[in-house]
C-alpha cells in the first residue's frame, strides 16, 4: 500500500516504462507463460469483455459454462456482442463433467471459443481447468477462455502447459491491492484471432494493447497508482515462489473448512475453490441475523450468497496476504455469532479443529 502512496510518475516516461518491464515479466510468471500479459485499466469484468470484442465476429459460436453468477454473467455478455452463445448449465456448487464440454463441442463443431469460470466466486466452486482444457483442445480448435479473476495466484494455474488461450484476473484478488486493474494473458492462438474480429471496439481494443506492450507501454492512460502496487505484489510473489503460493492458498483453506465442519456446518460446493469457501447457513437461522451478529460481535463482514441461494449460504475468502491466524479469528468469530443465533455446537470444537489442522 505505501508503494502506491509515493508521488506518481508520468505514465510515458522511462521511469514508468520500467516499472511496466518489470510487471510484465512477473505477470508472465504469475500466469506461467510466455506469451503476452496485457494490462487494462478497469475492472475484471471489462477485462472479459475486451476478450470478447477483440477475439470474436457478430455469429460466432461460443460456449459458457453456466454453473454461478459469474458463468452467467459471461453468456450474457457474449450475447450482447452478437455472438451465439450456448450454454452448458450446471446446479451452483457442481462442478462441470467433462464429459458434458466434450458434448457440447460435437454438437457445435464451429465453437470459436469456450469460457469456463475457474473460481466461481459466487459459489466457491473450483473447476478443473486442465482436464478442461485437454478436452478442449482434442475435441475442436475453439480457443480455451478462463476467468481466473479469483483463481489466479490463488490456485494452480499453468497456461502454457495446460494450453490455455486466454486468462483475464482484476487487481484486488489474488494481486491484493485495490480493484481497478484487468491483466489478461493471451496466447498465440489468441493473438491471432485479434487480428481476425469484426466486432467494433476502441477502449477494449486488445490489439493496440499487444502494440503499446512492444514499448513497455499502455495504449490509454493507466492507473498509474495501482500499478506501482502490482509491481510492488507481483515481486512478492515471486519472491515466494508461485508453487508456495498456490501450497499457501490451499493449506489456509483446509485449515478453514476443518474448523467450520467441527461447527456441524456443511460446505456449499462438491468442488471448493482455494480462494473462496461457501457454506450452508444452519436451518432456523436468517442471514440478516447472523451477519448483524457477525458485525456486531466480531465486527467481521463475510459475503452472503446471490441469486437463488441468498440468504441460504455465506461466503468466506481466503485469498491474498490472508494468514493462518486469520483463518482462526474467522473461525472463532463464526462461533461467537452463531452461539448468539442460538445454534447448538461444541463451543470451541471449531477453533480447536483449526487450530489443530495449522500446528500438524
Amino acid at each position: 500500500m505505501l508503494h502506491m502512496a509515493e508521488p506518481l510518475i508520468h505514465h510515458r516516461s522511462p521511469e514508468f516504462r520500467a516499472v511496466m518491464e518489470r510487471v510484465n515479466a512477473n505477470l508472465g510468471y504469475l500466469f506461467q507463460t510466455a506469451s503476452p500479459v496485457l494490462t487494462l485499466t478497469c475492472s475484471g469484468t471489462g477485462g472479459v469483455e475486451a476478450t470478447f470484442v477483440s477475439l470474436f465476429s457478430p455469429g460466432d459460436t461460443v460456449i459458457a459454462l453456466n454453473g454461478g453468477k459469474f458463468g452467467e454473467r459471461w453468456l450474457h455478455m457474449a450475447r450482447v456482442f452478437g455472438l451465439d452463445a450456448v450454454e452448458i448449465r450446471t446446479p451452483w456448487g457442481k462442478a462441470v463433467d467433462a464429459g458434458g464440454v466434450e458434448e457440447a463441442l460435437r454438437a457445435h463443431p464451429g465453437a470459436r471459443g469456450v469460457y469456463l469460470t475457474h473460481s466461481e466466486t459466487s459459489t466457491g466452486t473450483a473447476l478443473d481447468i486442465r482436464e478442461l482444457a485437454r478436452v478442449i483442445r482434442e475435441n475442436s480448435d475453439a480457443l480455451v477462455c478462463v476467468d481466473g479473476i479469483s483463481s489466479v495466484g490463488a490456485l494452480e494455474l499453468r497456461c502454457d502447459e495446460w494450453g490455455v488461450d486466454v486468462c483475464v484476473t482484476g487487481s484486488q484478488k489474488g494481486l491484493m491491492i485495490p480493484p481497478g486493474l484487468a491483466f489478461i494473458a493471451l496466447g498465440e492462438r489468441a493473438a491471432r484471432a485479434v487480428g481476425r474480429s469484426e466486432t467494433p471496439k476502441f477502449y477494449f481494443d486488445l490489439g493496440r494493447a499487444l502494440r503499446s506492450r512492444e514499448s513497455a507501454d499502455t495504449p490509454w492512460t493507466p492507473a498509474v497508482s495501482l500499478l506501482l502496487g502490482a509491481d510492488a505484489s507481483l515481486a512478492m510473489i515471486r519472491e515466494e515462489g508461485i508453487e508456495n503460493v498456490w501450497s499457501r492458498h490451499e493449506r489456509l483453506a483446509k485449515g478453514l473448512r476443518a474448523g467450520i465442519k467441527a461447527l456441524g456446518l456443511t460446505l456449499f460446493s462438491d468442488s471448493p475453490s482455494n480462494a473462496v469457501t461457501a457454506v450452508h447457513l444452519p436451518a432456523g437461522i436468517g442471514w440478516k441475523e447472523f451477519n448483524g451478529a457477525l458485525k456486531s460481535g466480531s465486527g467481521l463482514t463475510l459475503a452472503g450468497g446471490q441469486g437463488e441461494y441468498e440468504g441460504k449460504i455465506f461466503r468466506i475468502a481466503h485469498l491474498g496476504y490472508f494468514d493462518e491466524l486469520d483463518m482462526i479469528i474467522v473461525v472463532a468469530a463464526l462461533e461467537r455469532a452463531l452461539a448468539a443465533c442460538g445454534f447448538g455446537f461444541g463451543r470451541g470444537e471449531g477453533v480447536r479443529a483449526a487450530q489443530k489442522f495449522f500446528l500438524e
